[in-house]
């Protein structure tokens, strides 16, 4: 049966639907020996596919694992700049696993990796609201930013939902906040604290939907589990 490569590429666990895509207009996917292009349809069972040259084999096994993301490592597969992936954290696992979700660099915390495409876009997309908790340590004891961060409605006039905020703890020159979004734009955290005049001294995810991390240290990861897998499948697109 034919299928948009980027789903076979997903099914197979090579990269989610958005990464496949970048791959076949980098020209590193090929079917039957000709380079592919985006839209292109194939036939897993009887096309060969290849991805950097190397053929896509038999559908592996899903697998789904909950990664504590240290700071300093970058949340891709690969890095042209040569930065560290969160790739090298992985590389015990039994089969090839990519991100469902991001983490800047130089935060850290919970990070979802899976070859399952579909559960990945599921995990991410906007229509589940999914919620994700952080820990933040501000350079400020000020509770008036705070109830403006709380308030927020828009970051660069781009419509944000008001974020859930709470003061955990204070010191005499920053407070831990633990603040929820529903909503993955780009370091989104940051940049609803920085509009409030807040410096981000530490940023740590330590919850997605229902899945925690738990007791997991920097670099660790660990097998989800199964009411953790149940959650995941009640998610859909």
């Amino acid at each position: 049966m034919k299928e948009r490569l980027q789903k076979i590429m997903s099914r197979y666990g090579v990269a989610s639907r958005r990464q496949a895509e970048k791959l076949i207009a980098e020209g590193a996917v090929k079917v039957n020996g000709v380079t592919a292009v985006i839209g292109q349809m194939a036939d897993a069972d009887e096309d060969i596919i290849t991805v950097h040259d190397v053929v896509i084999g038999a559908m592996p096994e899903p697998t789904y694992i909950a990664l504590y993301k240290p700071r300093g490592y970058v949340t891709t597969l690969s890095d042209e700049l040569g930065r560290k992936t969160v790739r090298e954290l992985v590389t015990d696992c039994k089969t090839r696993v990519f991100p469902a979700g991001r983490l800047d660099m130089d935060s850290e915390g919970l990070l979802i990796m899976t070859n399952d495409g579909n559960t990945a876009q599921n995990l991410t997309h906007p229509s589940n609201r999914v919620k994700k908790v952080y820990r933040v340590t501000v350079g400020s004891t000020d509770d008036e930013k705070f109830e403006r961060l709380g308030r927020l409605t828009d970051i660069d006039e781009e419509p944000i939902e008001s974020p859930y905020v709470r003061v955990i703890k204070k010191r005499s020159d920053r407070s831990s906040l633990e603040i929820i979004i529903s909503e993955g734009k780009n370091r989104q955290i940051r940049r609803m604290c920085e509009q409030v005049g807040l410096e981000v001294l530490r940023l740590k995810r330590n919850k997605i939907g229902e899945i925690e991390l738990g007791a997991l240290k920097p670099g660790q990861w660990r097998y989800l589990e199964k009411s953790e897998l149940r959650y995941l499948k009640s998610l859909h697109r």
